[in-house]
């Protein structure tokens, strides 16, 4: 029995049905996929892009707004919008104009400009957080900002809620297995013990909260505000100014990833629910599609980094190097582009239509849900919705773990893709963007009512 109350056979009968209907009608992608295998590893030029449900990778050609188009000529409504990397939809026009205002003015120059400084202004009135830094994936910025965190308490441990997502970050590399911190499942080539320094407990679960930082020597905890990539979880009520509480009373800093939870407003979770952290990291959206990524301080940190850069070039008698920052970090056209993000796209505005679109999909995927009789629910947090294969929303990534049925979830993402409709992959989970319409969300519910009443068609579908 599976957790979504959903037969294994049938979804293989599905899912055969779909994966042959994908590549009768699509000619082009799979001739392309099949020419990339002599010269991509994998058939694709990032390994995880053969991992979507599709029998073959697919092809786009090109992408406007809430829409992209595949090489083969069809038009999807995308509810993945780049896994948050489009957020805003695909190349606004503000970015659009940014790009092409600085093409011909320098890309990089390992100087900054007055885009710069109005960045830096514009995130500490958005964020409360008065020094900021740039980088160029969220990845780094969480790395950067953990190489501070240890320099600044004289720590070494970094904690993490199991089923975290901080990018590629070593230290969220682990997951928590019968109380114990463990190496996450699948690493490549991993050769340092990760456990040394990292530490895993439950999100939700203030007392194991408190017994790990109790041991007086973790550096920072390191979290999303929601969890936002094993499934939505989303903090119960008052979770998050706890940890802030007891971080300050363990003396441990606290460092709130909003690469994925900026979909709250505009200011993240951070300013909607007033979480006062030591640092904020958040990439993927920032510069409206451009690889970019920022972390912010307070004031108190700023006085603290000082202090640790002051020792460390003390340590080596002059010029050292922090392992901090990459040549591209802060170029020119990424700090253009944020500049324009922030002035013109990522505004009050376009959070309204934005959250207003998300509510109604996730009443609708509500409703759609209950006609089916099935016992799944709905998680939103802002502009982001997820149906997910359990009947209460789940309190920790092991419950949200436990309620993955990976063939369903795939076989209805297919269903979708295969009548123009993507939403993100590995979950289900949903953005809507300041060109998504009322129509697109009633047509992605329209599409998945129609793949659920063909599945729950299939004879034996039901346990």
């Amino acid at each position: 029995m599976t957790a979504s109350g959903v037969a294994e056979q049938a979804v293989q009968i599905l899912t055969a049905r779909e994966r042959q209907r994908f590549l009768e009608r699509n000619p082009r992608s799979l001739a392309l996929a099949e020419r990339a295998r002599h010269s991509l590893f994998g058939g694709v030029p990032m390994h995880w892009m053969s991992d979507w449900s599709t029998p073959s990778a697919l092809f786009v050609e090109r992408a406007q707004g809430a829409r992209f188009y595949d090489i083969d000529g069809h038009e999807y409504v995308d509810f993945c919008l780049g896994d948050t990397g489009a957020m805003f939809g695909h190349s606004p026009a503000p970015i659009a104009r940014a790009i092409a205002e600085q093409a011909g003015n320098g890309l990089t120059t390992m100087l900054p400009g007055e885009d710069a400084v109005i960045c830096g202004e514009l995130l500490a009135q958005r964020f409360g957080l008065p020094y900021w830094q740039v980088a160029t994936t969220a990845t780094d910025a969480n790395r950067f900002v953990l190489r501070w965190v240890r320099a600044i308490t004289g720590r070494k441990v970094i904690l993490v809620f199991d089923g975290c997502y901080h990018g590629t970050v070593d230290e969220a590399m682990v997951r928590q297995r019968d109380g114990h911190t463990v190496h996450r499942a699948g690493l490549i080539g991993q050769a340092r013990n990760l456990v040394q320094h990292s530490r895993v407990v439950p999100f939700n679960d203030l007392a194991a909260l408190e017994a790990a930082l109790a041991q007086n020597d973790i550096a920072a905890v390191l979290c999303e505000p929601a969890m936002t990539n094993i499934g939505m979880v989303l903090p119960e009520p008052g979770f998050m100014q706890r940890v802030r509480e007891l971080t300050r009373k363990y003396g441990s800093l606290l460092v709130i990833d909003e690469t994925h939870t900026i979909s709250t407003g505009p200011g993240g979770c951070t300013r909607a629910w007033n979480l006062e952290p030591d640092f904020i990291t958040l990439g993927k959206p920032i510069a409206g599609g451009v690889p970019c990524s920022v972390y912010g301080c307070t004031a108190e940190m700023a006085q603290d980094m000082r202090l640790a850069q002051q020792h460390a070039s003390e340590m080596v008698h002059g010029h050292g190097h922090s392992g901090i920052g990459t040549t591209l970090s802060a170029n020119a056209l990424a700090m253009h582009c944020m500049r324009a993000n922030l002035e013109q796209v990522m505004t009050e505005s376009a959070y309204a239509h934005m959250l207003a679109l998300a509510e109604r999909l996730a009443d609708g995927f509500r409703a759609l849900i209950g006609r089916h009789q099935l016992a799944w629910s709905v998680s939103q947090l802002g502009a982001r919705c997820e149906f997910q294969f359990c009947a209460q929303p789940p309190k920790t990534g092991a419950q949200a773990e436990a309620a993955f049925h990976d063939s369903l979830q795939m076989a209805l993402h297919l269903y979708l893709i295969n009548r123009g409709v993507l939403i993100t992959p590995f979950h289900n989970m949903t953005l809507c963007c300041p060109d998504t319409t009322a129509a697109d969300v009633d047509r992605l519910l329209a599409t998945l009512d129609e793949g659920l009443s063909e599945l729950l068609a299939i004879p034996g579908a039901r346990l």
